[in-house]
């Protein structure tokens, strides 16, 4: 069976650095912090108190009050981002035929502030079970992906990849196959998370997961560097529309890129640690190569996991040298989590994002915040420290990792 090539048509972003497109790329290639104080609740008993929130975002912008009411974050995140990505594809919903348009999501954990203030609602009544009848559609993470078929009619296949923070990797991997087997036409795809919440704080904190650097939260998130002390947690969305490249050349579409191949691979490991010789990464990369029919040498750039962890930095750098060997050391490695944070179910997403528009304009964007070396990272490796560069990227890859040993790896390549 002769696999379908499979592009990218349409994006859109919405991020602790820009809450559109365009936005988000000035962010990128500019080195902006989206970290800063939690205002969303009292961090007065918190150990972390700073996150990377959404600025500026109003719902009222995007829903009337009754609509907002019906939707948690995570899900309006995932309607404003998928809204400007199918708008940026120009698709005309008019025309095409819906039952071969899917919506594929990821979501690493769902309505977590919708759960949570039921709750304590709860706690704080007379024991009564009175409980908000959207309650449950407001929580479930398979919601996001149903409301955006449910505005727009899309009768493809419709669900939610649940692996942590590789979900919306494992969603764009998934809509990658529909297409290639001719299942579909056209796939909206990516990832939404909005966990920075009382439950979701509190929850990495005690896991000792979290950076604690309340005294410089713009400059807490430090991927590679030596002093770095845990992950910035984010909220946000990323949506791309998958295509199948004859039908995007029949309708005159703008063509992003590529999407090669992907991979996936375990660590089988342990329940959050990363394997610390990176032995998954490794496979999840060679996978990924093998899927998209290229070789080490054919990589320009590699937007890492990166999370600014201390044992998961290394082990993924471990990992590409292993896989990559002398070319290592050629390719533009960066972490957007320097300037975004994690936005966990929906990294995937804006990750892959930032490597298009890499390829787009040739500037692979900084990994910020790094002052000191760290002994244990290979200092022969590029990881685009504290300014953008300027490169021709042509093959690009992101690489999403989630707890539980989840590893997700796509690949894309610029077409000329």
């Amino acid at each position: 069976m002769q696999l379908k090539r499979v592009v990218v048509t349409g994006m859109g972003a919405l991020t602790p650095i820009g809450n559109n497109l365009e936005a988000y790329w000035e962010g990128l290639k500019n080195g902006k912090s989206g970290c800063a104080p939690i205002t969303y609740f009292d961090t007065e008993k918190f150990k972390t108190k700073f996150a990377c929130e959404l600025k500026d975002y109003n719902p009222q912008d995007f829903f009337d009050r009754k609509e907002a009411r019906k939707l948690d974050k995570f899900a309006q995140y995932a309607l404003v981002s998928s809204d400007e990505a199918i708008a940026d594809a120009k698709l005309n919903l008019d025309e095409i035929n819906k039952l071969r348009v899917g919506v594929i999501w990821g979501a690493g954990i769902g309505g977590l502030e919708t759960f949570q203030q039921e709750v304590l609602n709860f706690a704080e009544g007379d024991g009564t079970p009175r409980f908000n009848p959207f309650f449950i559609p407001k929580m479930i993470a398979d919601i996001a992906p149903a409301n955006i078929s449910i505005k727009h009619g899309f009768m493809g296949p419709n669900y939610t990849t649940v692996s942590a923070c590789a979900s919306s990797a494992n969603a764009m991997f998934d809509a990658l196959n529909s297409i290639r087997l001719g299942y579909c036409d056209v796939i909206v795809t990516g990832g939404s998370e909005a966990a920075v919440t009382i439950a979701g704080m509190g929850g990495f904190n005690a896991m000792h997961a979290l950076s604690t650097r309340n005294e410089s939260p713009e400059t807490a998130s430090r991927p590679f560097d030596g002093t770095r002390d845990g992950f910035v947690l984010g909220e946000g969305a990323g949506a791309l529309i998958l295509e199948e490249y004859e039908h995007a050349k029949a309708r005159g579409a703008k063509i992003y890129a590529e999407v090669l191949g992907g991979g996936l691979s375990s660590d089988a490991h342990h329940m959050t640690a990363p394997h610390p010789e990176g032995i998954g990464v490794v496979e999840v990369m060679k996978n990924c190569l093998e899927n998209a029919g290229l070789k080490p040498e054919d990589v320009d750039h590699i937007n890492t996991h990166g999370t600014s962890t201390p044992l998961g930095d290394v082990a993924e750098l471990k990992a590409i040298s292993k896989v990559f060997g002398d070319h290592a050391k050629n390719i533009n490695i960066n972490s957007t989590k320097s300037m975004t944070g994690h936005l966990l179910g929906a990294a995937g997403a804006i990750e892959a994002i930032s490597v298009i528009l890499a390829m787009e304009h040739g500037v692979v964007p900084p990994t910020i915040n790094h002052t000191t070396i760290d002994e244990n990272i290979d200092s022969s490796l590029n990881l685009t420290l504290n300014k953008a560069q300027k490169r021709e990227v042509n093959v690009a890859m992101s690489n999403t990792f989630g707890f539980g040993g989840h590893n997700a790896c796509v690949l894309f390549k610029k077409l000329g």
